[in-house]
């Protein structure tokens, strides 16, 4: 049976993975409501209208700081993992979770 280190290794890994293209998706996602706010706004639509879109916006943009949060920490678990079973390093998913580590940095708010 496979150990159970690198089986958590591999679910933290999915979890980081998983979390930055949430953020990634929630800022594209942000950035494409604020055009389409100020499309409805050039073109005069209806108030209402107007109001429900940005209401979406705001939406988009409170799940950003909560998916920076949940990367922060699964970030930290990961990396803690990592560095308590130095013993694997030569294991294929110990070498694909420091590549996750280092891929999701750029995700990382600048002040951590």
């Amino acid at each position: 049976m496979a150990d159970p280190r690198i089986r958590q290794i591999k679910i933290k890994t999915g979890v980081v993975k998983r979390i930055a293209r949430e953020k990634s998706l929630y800022e594209k996602e942000a950035e494409e409501q604020k055009d389409k706010v100020q499309k409805f706004k050039d073109e005069g639509q209806d108030e209402h209208d107007i109001r429900k879109q940005e209401e979406v916006l705001q939406e988009s943009l409170m799940m950003v700081p909560d998916c920076q949060r949940r990367l922060l920490k699964a970030h930290a678990d990961l990396k803690s993992i990592l560095e308590s079973e130095q013993d694997l390093k030569e294991n294929e998913d110990y070498i694909a979770a420091e590549q996750v580590l280092k891929e999701a940095e750029s995700h990382l708010p600048e002040s951590a």
